[in-house]
């Protein structure tokens, strides 16, 4: 157990959730990072700002920043979002260089309060195959982060952490369950339905539905069409 600071980025996701969880239960205290980029919706960021209450933020910081300048993805443009299941292609829904971008963000935030643990919920088993949730990304931005700070070159290195990279969907929902977390705080779709509805057949909400499925937890999101 330690008494630092950890970063902990938290979009509003079940991921997102258990792994600023995980940041706690190391013995961080959290300072909590969300990126409102102007993506398609603004419900996921309500679901992040009651996360990091729930999980005691000392601070929370929701960080304006339009990528919808840039487009190139179903979240920031007007394209339309996948419904056809999950593929082997990288889909629309990957948002370019997100996670570079978010991660360099936590990496300044991180140096500015002395904090050395960024906590970020990727995981490269049940997802949709962005190339910016896999190890080798992880393990390269943690040593571009000890060659491009200030804290890096003299010694006191950062650590990017992503306690939930080698687990499915079904084991983060276990792990969801076993921290004491409240999955139905979370909101995973990427087009949501009327009412505040999951979607229920985006990559989002079918890898979500399938992972309370296989875990044999029930599944409290409400989908506007259950598979």
């Amino acid at each position: 157990m330690t008494d630092s600071v950890a970063i902990a980025l938290i979009s509003g996701g079940l991921d997102s959730m258990v792994s600023a969880a995980r940041a706690r239960e190391d013995g961080h205290r959290l300072l909590a990072l969300s990126i409102d980029y102007n993506q398609r919706h603004h419900v996921e960021l309500a679901a992040a700002r009651r996360i990091a209450q729930v999980l005691g933020a000392e601070r929370h910081v929701v960080l304006p920043l339009d990528l919808r300048a840039f487009g190139g993805s179903a979240l920031t443009a007007e394209i339309d979002v996948p419904k056809h299941g999950v593929g082997d292609d990288i889909p629309v829904t990957y948002v370019p260089a997100r996670n570079t971008i978010f991660l360099s963000l936590a990496l300044g935030w991180a140096e500015a309060a002395g904090a050395r643990d960024i906590y970020i919920g990727v995981n490269a088993l049940d997802y949709s195959g962005y190339p910016d949730c896999r190890p080798e990304f992880i393990a390269e931005f943690e040593k571009l982060a000890e060659i491009a700070t200030k804290a890096g070159v003299e010694g006191a290195p950062f650590r990017i952490r992503a306690p939930l990279q080698e687990m499915t969907k079904a084991d983060i929902v276990r792990e969801a369950a076993r921290l004491g977390l409240d999955a139905g705080m979370s909101w995973s779709c990427y087009d949501p339905a009327p009412g505040s509805l999951h979607c229920g057949l985006c990559d989002s909400c079918r890898l979500r539905s399938k992972g309370f499925e296989e875990a044999g937890i029930l599944d409290p999101t409400r989908y506007a069409t259950v598979l």
